[in-house]
């Protein structure tokens, strides 16, 4: 069973910090020995990012930004705020934000939050608990009975195995009406040091929200939706299991992440794509929009050059990477938000995780999808 997408929405913190600053602050208090800080604003540069949201910023009183989380490295600080501290911010910056995108969802689905019966929750920035979910159930007043399920610590592809989740609630029950939210601080793991893959990681990972609601495309209501997910892909990609990671430190989550990722991509991204559509008689000429999660602009580049593909047709990755950076799980519904309304015909949706893992997800136009169906 296909799942019909009643409403997207997203949210961002309050204040956001312009890429120049951001490298500045690095500067300030972690990334740049003295005499590097020219070569620490290039890769900044390079991420083609404008600016990113934090909830960590706080009033700039005459400065472009301004932050008391991370104080100046020096031998006292080590490694920065503690991972028990980060947590604690995390318990009480995580839920107000995944409130504001779910209220957003819902207010665009035009449901009345009582006829909400499942909510899927997903990060991987943080962890509390009792969390997200009752901040999300308290803040919308969704029913006290309603079923509620976590995805935890699945990276940036972590959209993905949500909707999964969504979609077998809605095919075992066929009344359910699910809300996903996806919330990610990527800000409170900022990292200490001049470790290559802690700079990088540092210079693009931001702060951000996004939440849809579903149903079941036999569902009453699924007539009043424009969009489907119709089928979903999992991949491991061979001889890549440590290229990347995300470890749970003593100062906080570490990214590893090794410059080979992008070349990984690359070479078994087309085989995927070709073999994900063939399933459903479709090939890459039958794409209309491409969603594209933007772990950094070399994975952009290297999927649109694999494909075969135009910097136009990656422009909502390129965009919602530049005005937010890369949020992990919430990226792909951002990107998603912008791009359905204009699409006319299937949307492959994309991104990729830890493992190397490589998530592929179908969404059609839902009178597309039951004809789809129908022919089956």
């Amino acid at each position: 069973m296909s799942l019909a997408m009643l409403g997207i929405g997203t949210a961002t913190p309050r204040r956001q910090i312009a890429q120049a600053d951001a490298a500045a602050l690095a500067a300030g208090f972690a990334n740049a020995e003295p005499g590097h800080e020219r070569a620490l604003a290039a890769i900044y540069r390079q991420t083609r990012i404008r600016t990113r949201g934090s909830v960590l910023l706080e009033d700039p009183a005459g400065e472009p930004f301004a932050q008391t989380f991370f104080p100046p490295a020096d031998a006292d600080t080590g490694g920065g705020p503690s991972t028990a501290a980060r947590m604690a911010r995390y318990a009480a910056e995580a839920g107000p934000l995944a409130v504001d995108a779910a209220r957003a969802a819902v207010a665009r689905s035009g449901l009345d939050p009582a006829h909400v019966t499942h909510l899927v929750t997903c990060s991987c920035t943080g962890f509390a608990n009792p969390g997200v979910d009752l901040d999300i159930v308290r803040g919308l007043g969704l029913p006290a009975d309603v079923s509620r399920t976590h995805v935890g610590f699945m990276g940036c592809h972590g959209a993905f195995n949500a909707l999964r989740v969504a979609e077998a609630f809605a095919a075992a029950q066929p009344s359910a009406v699910v809300v996903v939210v996806c919330v990610e601080l990527c800000s409170l793991h900022f990292q200490y040091g001049s470790r290559s893959d802690a700079v990088v990681a540092n210079s693009i990972f931001a702060d951000g929200a996004a939440a849809v609601v579903g149903v079941g495309c036999d569902h009453p209501l699924a007539a009043d939706a424009d969009w489907a997910l119709d089928r979903q892909w999992s991949r491991l990609l061979p001889d890549s299991t440590g290229e990347m990671g995300w470890l749970i430190g003593d100062h906080g989550f570490e990214m590893s992440l090794s410059a080979r990722v992008p070349g990984i991509i690359s070479r078994e991204i087309t085989g995927l794509v070709t073999t994900a559509l063939a399933d459903e008689r479709l090939t890459a000429a039958d794409v209309a929009a491409w969603a594209v999660h933007p772990g950094g602009p070399r994975v952009l580049a290297n999927v649109r050059d694999a494909l075969g593909l135009s910097d136009h047709m990656l422009a909502a990755s390129h965009e919602v990477l530049a005005s937010h950076g890369n949020m992990s799980s919430a990226t792909i519904l951002f990107i998603l938000e912008r791009m359905l309304p204009e699409a006319d015909g299937p949307c492959l949706a994309m991104a990729f995780g830890p493992g190397l893992t490589a998530e592929l997800a179908l969404f059609t136009p839902c009178a597309l999808g039951r004809k789809l169906r129908d022919d089956e």
